[in-house]
């Protein structure tokens, strides 16, 4: 079993950036399959990008395609999602989540969650 620690929310400003860190203990992610959702209240949750460890592969929403970017630091077991060009619509709650095995990209098939990290942004 895997724990994850996401951090670097924040309250920013419409065309700023933020970087959230997803940190893993327990077991390193070297076969896991890594993702960021996000989720607003009273909606389901969103596949926003992951990575496949072991490949580098990503995949990303349609969305955050071309404003943000998955990646991966080996050394720090740590998975980060660069965001750029934040939208408003961007505000959420976002989760790290992780599964082993081939990348998907809804929430129901990752068993492996933290607890998640707020992001707003203001106009």
């Amino acid at each position: 079993q895997v724990q994850l620690v996401e951090s670097g929310g924040a309250l920013v400003q419409a065309g700023g950036s933020l970087r959230l860190s997803c940190a893993a203990s327990g077991r390193s992610f070297a076969t896991l399959i890594v993702a960021w959702f996000r989720q607003v209240p009273g909606q389901e949750r969103d596949f926003v990008a992951c990575l496949s460890w072991s490949t580098g592969n990503t995949a990303y929403a349609d969305s955050v395609r071309g404003r943000f970017t998955i990646s991966r630091d080996n050394a720090e077991n740590t998975v980060y999602l660069q965001m750029d060009s934040l939208r408003p619509d961007d505000t959420a709650k976002y989760y790290c989540a992780a599964r082993n095995g081939m990348i998907r990209t809804r929430h129901h098939e990752y068993g492996e969650w933290g607890q998640g990290t707020q992001v707003t942004v203001s106009l």
